[in-house]
């Protein structure tokens, strides 16, 4: 696998996950966090005028903004109820009272200046009510995450800010993990930046620099209208650039392209922001799987066996459950083959068959060191990690150890919990996890995949085609010596019901149905 040479500065204390998949894939980085990375990452490169452009590989270096106003004032803000309640026909009361007690609050802003609200809004109470729909439409609003880690919809330009830490001085690496970053790359090699960067400008998410966004853009207004002119265009120099391994690979295009045909289906206002957020998350699945059996030497692709759901136990869950086993082990699989493949370099061979006069162990530290970045001899916990191994053998399993329990602290987890976030699978009705697409996710596939209208097997086929996804009996061919074909035909009769039911399948006859996306006037065909 010819992979990018690795950064100069390298922050991981062992480069394994980095190496195979980038840095980095993290889940706790919910698919809905990532889409609003990588959307402040656009917004601030495309007012340096290189939007969705990456001239030299891995050098990304953007400007964040954090907007501790904006966010301090939805998120950080106990006083608001009480002040209507305490003075309710009083306007000036309750804007004295209410911007006494914001400069008196801990957190938020060094220097609190709110003082700009009360000119820009005729009346305290039409500020709460604004206030009250924006915290009402947050992303992920009801969590019980800190107010500096909590995010304003992405309306436009001046909704767009960083994860911080709890006092809101620097920046913080759980919900923002850099899998945003990973994205913007991603799009970057993928042929189609430009096409894409101009759908996002249209929809009013992202502006060039100078640029006046349409009347469309009213709410993106109407945010910027809560923050002190000092902030709107305030931004942090951002860190070290992200690495992704691959120069072009045909999952980057295919992204892009699921993203483009979303775009096209021109939906209302921001309705395509969900969509747009499955649809990434499950490309990231398939790239997570996809570098996994490259890096076991496995030929193919990842696939998926999807149960319809059933009211009763069918052998396609069972498959189903086997088949998201089977992914959900193949990261912790390619990481140890990785490693193992350092048995196959030539100077590790020398190094085991060294003679006792030699210092074998300090050889395959370096080799690792070149290989691994682990261990650093410099770095005094590394250092203690080393005593009392006399055989390189005894180097090479203490790397495994510690990397499998570096791995199965984050990146093991991507595929399950991004696979739950956008209602991929299920352990509904069985103790085991299954692939059982809910009916947001079926309609996200439908709308990325029909143009206007396709006939219901040949979507099926398609299904299968760009995801790998396993429904009806034709696709699942391998798996008919283990389950009646019977089970499959019913699986896929559960998905064409399901589909009617939501308004997204016409059957004309016994032996004719047609998936069809509204969207694009396949109502009319």
């Amino acid at each position: 696998m010819n992979r990018l040479p690795f950064p100069t500065v390298i922050e991981p204390d062992i480069w394994v996950d980095e190496a195979i998949w980038g840095h980095r894939l993290y889940d706790q980085q919910t698919p809905w966090m990532t889409f609003l990375e990588f959307l402040g990452i656009l917004q601030s490169e495309m007012e340096d005028g290189r939007a969705l452009r990456e001239e030299t590989r891995n050098t990304l270096k953007y400007r964040p903004s954090r907007r501790l106003h904006l966010r301090s004032i939805l998120f950080n803000n106990p006083h608001l109820e009480a002040v209507l309640e305490q003075f309710p026909y009083d306007d000036d009361a309750q804007w004295q009272t209410w911007l006494q007690q914001m400069r008196d609050t801990k957190g938020g802003p060094e220097e609190p200046d709110y003082g700009h609200l009360r000119r820009r809004f005729s009346s305290f109470k039409g500020f709460a009510a604004l206030v009250q729909f924006l915290q009402a439409s947050a992303i992920e609003g009801d969590s019980n995450k800190r107010w500096t880690s909590k995010f304003v919809f992405p309306y436009g330009p001046h909704c767009l800010y960083e994860d911080l830490d709890a006092g809101g001085k620097t920046n913080d690496r759980r919900f923002f993990g850099r899998t945003g970053e990973l994205l913007y790359l991603m799009l970057c090699r993928s042929g189609l930046g430009e096409e894409l960067s101009q759908q996002l400008q249209e929809l009013n998410l992202v502006a060039a620099k100078g640029t006046a966004l349409n009347r469309n853009a009213k709410w993106d207004r109407i945010v910027a209208a809560l923050q002190p002119e000092s902030e709107l265009n305030e931004r942090r120099q951002g860190g070290s650039p992200p690495y992704l391994p691959y120069e072009a690979l045909a999952d980057y295009r295919l992204l892009a392209e699921d993203w483009l045909t979303l775009f096209h289906c021109q939906m209302p206002g921001y309705d395509v922001l969900p969509h747009l957020v499955n649809v990434t998350a499950l490309r990231l699945i398939i790239y997570l799987l996809s570098r996994a059996q490259e890096e076991l030497g496995q030929t193919g692709r990842p696939t998926f066996v999807l149960e319809i759901v059933s009211p009763s136990r069918t052998g396609v869950r069972e498959l189903s459950a086997d088949s998201y086993l089977e992914n959900n082990q193949l990261p912790k699989r390619a990481v140890k083959a990785y490693i193992a493949r350092i048995e196959e370099h030539p100077q590790w061979g020398e190094i085991v068959k060294a003679s006792d006069s030699s210092d074998p162990v300090q050889e395959a530290i370096e080799l690792f060191f070149e290989r691994f970045r682990w261990p650093d001899i410099q770095v005094k916990k590394d250092k203690d990690e080393l005593q009392g191994l006399s055989r390189p053998e005894q180097l090479l399993e203490k790397l495994l150890e510690k990397t499998e329990t570096r791995h199965d602290g984050h990146l093991a987890k991507c595929h399950r919990a991004w696979t739950r976030e956008i209602g991929f699978s299920s352990s509904r009705g069985s103790r085991r996890i299954r692939y059982a697409p809910t009916d947001a996710l079926l309609k996200t596939l439908v709308f990325a995949t029909i143009d206007r209208r396709e006939e219901f097997q040949e979507f099926l086929q398609k299904l299968y085609d760009k995801y790998g996804f396993i429904i009806g009996h034709v696709q699942a061919k391998p798996f008919t010596a283990k389950v009646d074909e019977k089970d499959f035909a019913d699986n896929a009769m559960r998905l064409e019901e399901r589909l009617a039911s939501m308004g997204l399948l016409k059957r004309l006859s016994d032996a004719c149905a047609y998936v069809i996306n509204p969207l694009r006037g396949g109502l009319n065909q």
